[in-house]
């Protein structure tokens, strides 16, 4: 095994926003309906992980 297995995954950086000043406005409402969606899929996440960790501390108990 390789011990860089064991390290944690390194956040990915944050991709570039757009330069707002060139985007019209349907370009502007549908950037911001992505950054919605993807603010949604990680309140999920958040979500499943902290059921997980309680679960699991529900396990480990006594």
């Amino acid at each position: 095994m390789n011990p860089d297995d064991l390290d944690p995954p390194k956040p990915q950086p944050l991709p570039v926003a757009p330069n707002l000043d060139e985007m019209s406005v349907e370009a502007l409402n549908a950037y911001l309906d992505d950054l919605e969606a993807e603010k949604d899929r990680v309140r999920q996440a958040i979500a499943a992980k902290t059921a997980a960790r309680a679960d699991a501390d529900s396990v480990f108990r006594f």
